[in-house]
């Protein structure tokens, strides 16, 4: 009988590890690794519900069950903490279900007369032509086919083009880049399609910003109650369930403060969220920044919307004086500049939203090293078994 370790651990890039440090793809916690490298499935283990898994990139986790995918989750904030060494409360992760993610970037090319559509595969730039999708929000995925039958009037040769799907209030909306979709039948075809599929708008980039070609009525997102104007290729959070629960973290965090400040406030996830309070939200993506200036001028918020580079031209310390609070959901590099003028701040409370955890901790520590106190960290996993961890955390300064 060959001699067999149990898995004890998933590794950041979802490998499953042993006690004694060796790694066995697609294994779960719980799992037996043998002497010849088999794994021997757990109660951890879970038979993976799509046809593509492995071979699909837009999942690396479908072999674990929500407990072990939950675990991995704490695991990687823990890891990322004890590498700056810091310690905290992390809370049970929020999960979001299958089939909710409302927005995602898919390629599709050309192979004969036929178009290929969907992620690319693990490890590799070869495209995974998708038949199902459990990640993927049903109204999206429906788009898929359809897009395939357009496409293959329009793709030259064989160029891979990006398709970008998200849900709004009005529909979907559908962004192509690396398209020339130029003449009278491709515009023929387009608002064809677009009508047939009742799409909020259809836009292509041709590499000089995204032009629509269908947009029968403005394109929103409600975000806190207010309708927001959405420019095409704009962020969204991936599942309304972890908008909810970041939403919801970032509301303890803050408590009831009168003057918050967003940075790095994007449409206004954040910024619509303290109806109450008068806020400063300061963005650089311009396209971004109108729309939620154009809203909360339109719901009658207590707004002011700046354009702002955080990372060029930080808040610094004298204004965020004037704040009770202070939210930050900056991009997967950190926000290290913005975080040192945060640091020699007065602010009483902050809410850092992270999509990296790495990052996130090396942030932490200098805000820790500045004076606060890193009280908890709530994980939340809308990217479904997926290796990708984001986190609302809350720190308080001391003293």
């Amino acid at each position: 009988m060959p001699v067999s370790d149990e898995i004890v651990r998933v590794a950041a890039r979802g490998d499953g590890v042993t006690a004694d440090g060796r790694h066995a793809a697609f294994a779960a916690p719980g799992d037996r690794l043998t002497a010849d490298g088999t794994v021997l499935p757990g109660p951890h283990h879970q038979a993976p519900p799509c046809k593509h898994f492995p071979q699909c990139g837009g999942c690396q986790l479908q072999h674990l069950d929500d407990a072990s995918w939950g675990q991995f989750i704490t695991d990687r904030v823990a890891g990322a903490l004890a590498a700056q060494g810091l310690d905290a409360e992390i809370r049970v992760p929020l999960l979001s279900p299958p089939r909710t993610r409302r927005r995602a970037t898919l390629h599709a090319e050309r192979r004969g007369r036929q178009v290929r559509m969907g992620f690319t595969g693990q490890g590799t730039h070869n495209l995974v032509d998708l038949e199902e999708c459990w990640v993927l929000a049903p109204e999206l995925f429906a788009l898929v086919a359809p897009l395939r039958g357009l496409l293959a009037a329009l793709i030259p040769g064989n160029r891979r083009i990006n398709v970008h799907l998200a849900q709004t209030d009005v529909g979907a909306d559908v962004l192509i880049d690396g398209l020339d979709a130029a003449g009278l039948a491709a515009a023929e075809a387009i608002t064809a399609f677009a009508q047939r599929h009742k799409l909020a708008r259809f836009s292509i980039d041709e590499g000089f910003g995204a032009t629509s070609r269908w947009e029968p009525d403005p394109v929103t997102v409600t975000l806190g109650g207010v309708a927001v104007p959405f420019p095409a290729g704009s962020f969204l959070q991936a599942t309304p369930e972890g908008e909810d629960a970041l939403v919801a973290t970032v509301r303890e965090a803050v408590g009831s403060v009168l003057t918050v400040a967003d940075l790095f406030a994007g449409l206004g996830t954040f910024t619509f969220a303290f109806p109450r309070a008068k806020v400063y939200a300061a963005e650089a993506a311009r396209d971004a920044l109108f729309a939620l200036k154009a809203a909360a001028g339109q719901a009658g918020r207590a707004v002011f919307a700046d354009h702002r580079d955080l990372f060029r031209r930080p808040v610094t310390a004298k204004e965020l004086a004037n704040f009770g609070a202070v939210v930050l959901d900056p991009p997967r590099a950190g926000a290290r500049e913005q975080v040192g003028e945060i640091a020699a701040s007065t602010a009483p409370v902050i809410a850092y939203v992270s999509c990296n955890p790495s990052t996130f901790a090396r942030d932490a520590e200098t805000l820790c090293k500045g004076g606060y106190r890193l009280d908890w960290i709530q994980p939340v996993g809308q990217f479904r078994w997926s290796t990708h961890v984001e986190l609302a955390a809350k720190f308080s300064r001391q003293g």
